[in-house]
């Protein structure tokens, strides 16, 4: 009997051993909750503060981009550096081109900013397919498009207006603003 008794005592020591040891943990997990949240929210910040000045980069950049399509627009010298044509577009046009550029980088650039939505990006390539002189950038500039990696949001949304632009050939082009279907999100 006595080792039955010893068994038992040992078993309920064990037992009160393994509460104790569990109410402790519990006390310290307790304890250091709130430095877990102040962790998790400084996280969150820093995670904020990191996309915030990815979008600031971004606006820079695309204010470089401007600034140095305009030198090349200005200044014909500075254009042939930019002639990506082979040089089968005349000075004046290659600067409508540059232009054009311009504009749709904007666009561009705005949409992956999310300050536009890819209904809204998707009207203004409509919009701007309505322009001859745009048509034919969009068509000069197709080779430039195939190089970009396929599953890029550059050449997605490009594929998007060269889908557009055949559907508006298609269709009675005096009435180019009700053409095609928007792209869902």
């Amino acid at each position: 009997m006595t080792t039955r008794n010893f068994g038992i005592q040992r078993l309920r020591a064990t037992a009160s051993t393994g509460i104790g040891l569990a109410a402790g943990v519990a006390m310290v997990l307790a304890s250091q909750r709130p430095v877990l949240n102040a962790l998790r929210a400084r996280i969150e910040c820093l995670e904020q503060a990191a996309h915030d000045q990815r979008k600031t980069n971004f606006a820079h950049q695309q204010r470089l981009h401007w600034e140095l399509l305009s030198k090349a627009m200005d200044d014909p010298e500075l254009a042939e550096v930019l002639d990506a044509y082979d040089g089968t577009v005349p000075p004046r046009k290659q600067r409508q081109f540059l232009f054009a550029n311009a504009v749709y980088t904007n666009a561009f650039c705005y949409y992956r900013m999310g300050n536009m939505s890819r209904e809204e990006f998707f009207g203004f390539a409509r919009s701007m397919l309505s322009n001859p002189i745009f048509r034919e950038y969009w068509y000069a500039t197709r080779p430039h498009r195939a190089a970009l990696i396929q599953t890029s949001e550059e050449a997605k949304v490009g594929r998007m207006v060269d889908d557009l632009l055949a559907q508006l050939e298609e269709a009675d082009f005096d009435e180019w603003w009700v053409v095609g279907e928007p792209p869902s999100e």
